[in-house]
Formats: C-alpha cells, sequence, structure tokens
C-alpha cells in the first residue's frame, strides 16, 4: 500500500479513537455548564483536570516514546515490552502509596480539597497502566483494536456521567427512602464525574490486562536504562507542554481576585474547548505519524516523505482553522448552553491558532527523535512554557484570560520556528516553504475577514470557506486522487 495512503489510514483510525476521549468534552461540555451554572463550579473542575494533566506527564516520565524508538530498533522485542511494563507498573503503584500518605501535603500545592487527591491519585494510576499496552497496539499497527478501546473507555465515561449527573438526581427525588436516594448525594458533581473517569479506565485496565502475562516480565536494567536516558529529554518536554496547555488556567487561579477567579477560569476553559477541532485533528495525525516516523527512519530518501506529509497537515489544518472560525458562533451556542460563558468566545481563534502552531511543530520535531536529540525537545519546550509563565504572570491581571490565550498562541509559535530553524541545521527536510507559508496566510486572512471584519456573519464566512476549499482543490485535487484514490498492485 502507498505508505501515505496507509498513514492516513492509520491516522483516520486513530484520530476516532484520540478524538473520541475528547469528544467526550463535546458531549460534556453542555452538561457540565449546565450543572455549574455561575461558571465557577466548572472553573474548579477545570483547576482539578489541569493538574491531573502535569502529574499524568511525571507517571509516564517519556516511557511511551521510549518505547517506539527501543522497539523499533531493538531485535530484543519482547525485553522491551517487559522491562517497560514492569517500569511503569512499580513506579504507579510507589507513586500511589506516595500520594495517600501525603494527601494533605498534595493538597496544599495544588490548592485541591483533600477529599478529590484520593480520586485524582487512583484516575492517574490507572492511566499510567495503560500507557504500554496502548503503545503497543500502535506499535504492532493495531488501529482498529486500539479504536475500539478507546470506544469503550468513552462510552462507558460518558453513560456514567449522563446517569449521575441527570438521571440519579431525578431517581432520588421520586423515591426519598429508596436506594437511588442512598446513592445520591447533593452537591457531589465533581465527586461523580471523579468515580465515572475512575469506573471507565478501570474497565479499559481490566480489558488491558492480558498485555501484562503474553510476555515473561523481566526487568533488564541496561534496558531501562537506555530508555531512561532516552526518555528523560522527553518527560522534561512533556512537562513543559503541559504547562502551555493546562498551566494557564492554574494561574488564572492564583492571580485573578479571588472571587471571580474560578469564574474566569470556567468561562475561559469552557470556549477554549472549542479550539479541540484543531487539537484533536493535530493529535490525531500524530498518533499515526509517530509510528510511522520511526518505521521509515532507514527507507530512501525518508525526508521527502516527512515533507509531504507536512504539507498535507498544514493543508487540512487551514481548512479546519478557517471552518471553525467561520462557525464559532453556532458552535458555542451548540456546546455551552448557558450564556455567563459566551463573553469568552474571542479567544477561540487565538487558541486555535496556537493549537495550529503546535500540530506543525509536532510534524517537524521528527529530526531530533530520529537522529536521538531529544534534549532539543526539552530545550524548545521549556523556552516555550517559559514564554507561557513570563506573559500570564505579567499581564492576566491587566487583561484576564486573554492574556492566557496570546500567551498560548506565542509559546507555540516560537517552538514551531525554533523546531524549524534546528531542523534546517540537523535534519535537512526539504519543506515547500512557499505552500506552506501561501496556506496558512489565506486562512488567517479569510479567518480575521470573517471573525473581524464580519463580525461572524455565517453568510459571509461560509462563501469564503467554500472559496478556500475550491482553492485546495484546484491546487492539490490531483495530487490528493493520486494518493486515496490509486489502485494497489
Amino acid at each position: 500500500m502507498n505508505p501515505l495512503k496507509r498513514l492516513f489510514k492509520q491516522t483516520f483510525i486513530y484520530g476516532l479513537a484520540t478524538v473520541l476521549p475528547r469528544v467526550l468534552s463535546f458531549f460534556l461540555l453542555p452538561l457540565y455548564t449546565s450543572v455549574f451554572e455561575d461558571a465557577a463550579g466548572y472553573g474548579q473542575y477545570i483547576n482539578i483536570y489541569s493538574w491531573i494533566a502535569i502529574f499524568n506527564v511525571f507517571l509516564a516520565y517519556g516511557m511511551e516514546t521510549a518505547f517506539f524508538r527501543f522497539f523499533h530498533k531493538s531485535e530484543q522485542k519482547e525485553r522491551v515490552i517487559s522491562t517497560s511494563l514492569v517500569s511503569l507498573a512499580c513506579s504507579s503503584v510507589l507513586f500511589l502509596l506516595i500520594a495517600l500518605s501525603v494527601k494533605e501535603s498534595l493538597s496544599n500545592l495544588t490548592n485541591i480539597s483533600v477529599d478529590y487527591i484520593k480520586f485524582t491519585a487512583y484516575i492517574l494510576v490507572l492511566d499510567a497502566l495503560v500507557i504500554i499496552p496502548f503503545a503497543l497496539l500502535r506499535a504492532k499497527e493495531k488501529p482498529m483494536k486500539y479504536a475500539f478501546l478507546k470506544t469503550v473507555n468513552v462510552a462507558i465515561n460518558l453513560g456514567f456521567n449522563v446517569f449521575f449527573l441527570l438521571i440519579l438526581p431525578g431517581l432520588a427525588q421520586q423515591a426519598s427512602d429508596g436506594i437511588w436516594n442512598s446513592i445520591y448525594k447533593e452537591g457531589w458533581e465533581i465527586q461523580y464525574i471523579f468515580i465515572s473517569n475512575i469506573i471507565a479506565s478501570g474497565v479499559t485496565l481490566l480489558l488491558l490486562l492480558p498485555t501484562y502475562f503474553k510476555v515473561p516480565l523481566k526487568f533488564h536494567f541496561p534496558t531501562w536504562k537506555g530508555m531512561l536516558k532516552y526518555a528523560g529529554p522527553i518527560m522534561v518536554a512533556g512537562v513543559a507542554f503541559t504547562i502551555n496547555e493546562v498551566f494557564d488556567k492554574i494561574l488564572l487561579t492564583e492571580l485573578l481576585p479571588p472571587e471571580i477567579a474560578e469564574t474566569e477560569v470556567g468561562k475561559y476553559g469552557a470556549c477554549y474547548k472549542l479550539a479541540l477541532f484543531m487539537t484533536l485533528f493535530g493529535t490525531a495525525f500524530r498518533m499515526g505519524v509517530e509510528p510511522f516516523f520511526f518505521s521509515h527512519a532507514k527507507t530512501e530518501q525518508p525526508q521527502k516523505t516527512y515533507a509531504q506529509i507536512t504539507n498535507y497537515f498544514v493543508i487540512l489544518g487551514s481548512v479546519i482553522l478557517l471552518a471553525v472560525v467561520v462557525f464559532i458562533n453556532p458552535l458555542g451556542k451548540l456546546l455551552i448552553r448557558n450564556s455567563t460563558y459566551w463573553e469568552a468566545l474571542e479567544v477561540v481563534p487565538i487558541i486555535l491558532l496556537a493549537s495550529f502552531c503546535l500540530g506543525i511543530y509536532h510534524n517537524l520535531s521528527v529530526w531530533y527523535k530520529i537522529t536521538d536529540q531529544t534534549k532539543f525537545g526539552a530545550y524548545i519546550s521549556s523556552i516555550g512554557a517559559l514564554i507561557t509563565l513570563i506573559i500570564n504572570v505579567a499581564f492576566i491581571n491587566k487583561i484576564g484570560y486573554m492574556a492566557s490565550a496570546l500567551a498560548t498562541l506565542a509559546a507555540y509559535g516560537s517552538m514551531m520556528l525554533m523546531s524549524y530553524f534546528f531542523g534546517r541545521k540537523y535534519y535537512p527536510v526539504p519543506y515547500n516553504m512557499r505552500k506552506i507559508v501561501f496556506y496558512i496566510s489565506v486562512s488567517l486572512v479569510f479567518s480575521a475577514l470573517s471573525f473581524y471584519a464580519f463580525n461572524r456573519n455565517l453568510i459571509a464566512g461560509g462563501l469564503l470557506l467554500l472559496l478556500f476549499l475550491m482553492l485546495v482543490y484546484k491546487m492539490e485535487g490531483d495530487k490528493l486522487k493520486t494518493i486515496f484514490l490509486q489502485r494497489e498492485s
């Protein structure tokens, strides 16, 4: 099969599997913004899950990417699998024991109620234990099984959220002395969200548990040492990425006046999720591309293929950017039913562009992963995190959550540019920069016209989107037909 066709097929399947958990956010967004009517409760939820995202990176400590690298280059694949499984299992159990014993200290550090610490610890450990089983499915190119398991997780999580937040209160009200009334606790919205997450993650782990028994669980110290050396910079980069993605919500909570902090975080966090269309596309693409990069590193002229992949990513990303901006008003009203949150819609184009820059960065970052120079990933992402922190700290008190949106764009845009210029030196890839700049520029101009000049008018924006799609078809139609419609020999 044409390698690009196979890549896009796997990216589509991985995309569904990766997108589904995040699509959960879209389904739950109208539910949560209805349950948390004043936005402050939703802001508290956003703050907690921001900390969960940060701790997730520490519990993974770069082992997923290290697993891919060592799995593809090592002759002793079972040794790599076994060592990775044992490493993450031991570190996860150790973390759980420590977290439960110092939960008061963790509560003081994160400003998360001590009552929630136990829930967050269980969620973090359950997520860490499935990292290698899921990575193994990707490494062995089994996207359908991967997608099925992710879908099961989403369905369970969504189902229990709906039950606990929508159905259970009604059942408890109907039978004041029945079983449902004994289960239901008023004011437990966040606890019910945690419980839904734990049930879904627990079932997923049970379904993936056979992975732990398919190979002899032997720990090979030299392999582990080599993986840690490779993974260390990846973890630093991951922490920096997570700071860029979620730390702005934490800083808003800390730096805004206490009486409005959680409300403003709630508004910002809800509208931020509308930019997830771009994040979902970037994540799905990366899920398919990362194994592809490693498996094709030793083929003839892999740089040419990498350049083609980036070109198509930019084309599709440019379309998504413009499409979301054009339909921002109906999307906002559909997914955020509470008008209290709508005033933060102005951040969506900025976050969309920032996510687009991040996606391009992930495509450009192939050079330091292929050449085993992951330290550059740590350097670049750390600079991005520093930019995030400086802009947020300097401007949150002046312009509120708009500072957080602009900081995210500045960080991801800088990272994208740094990766491109470093890559030219250490692993030159023949990117078609003229075409890349052209598509991004046209998409940005049309987006600005739709959002600002035409004041989000759907007809004017729709015409601009149609014009852009016609332009893409005119320039790329023949090439796309060659990739997707060519018969296999």
